[in-house]
């Protein structure tokens, strides 16, 4: 009697046509690429200073505080709506020569009430807007 078991042959993993194909996809990719160097634009990016703030007769500033309220040029606006804040607009913009709409926002104000800030200069037709920023401290 025998009790010897047929074992079958362990599965052997050949690495020659696995290497094969790397190589092919490796100079195919070396022969498709490009080594040109493409145009370049020069930039020069505006730096945040310590400069003081040049005095802009015909700026309209439109604080945003954390609340929802807002203030034009100082002025605490009534309302907290596109139409209240469209009217001060329109008031502090009345004698000036190509208005320019500079929104100072809070940190903590809501993403909203800036939209709201800018629907109410384009209701106005300013369509010169800039956002005030402030180095951390």
């Amino acid at each position: 009697m025998k009790f010897h078991r047929s074992t079958s042959p362990e599965p052997e993993i050949n690495l020659i046509p696995f290497i094969d194909v790397l190589l092919v996809v490796l100079i195919f990719l070396m022969l498709s690429t490009t080594y040109s160097k493409f145009t370049e634009m020069q930039l020069n990016l505006p730096v945040a200073g310590d400069t003081p703030a040049k005095d802009r007769p015909n700026d309209i500033v439109v604080a945003i505080h954390s609340d929802g309220s807002y203030s034009v040029n100082a002025m605490a606006v009534p309302g907290r709506d596109v139409q209240s804040l469209s009217q001060a607009l329109a008031q502090a913009a009345q004698n000036l020569d190509k208005p320019m709409i500079v929104i100072s926002a809070d940190a903590q104000a809501h993403h909203q009430s800036v939209m709201l800030a800018m629907e109410a200069a384009r209701r106005n037709g300013l369509s010169q807007l800039t956002f005030a920023a402030q180095l951390g401290q």
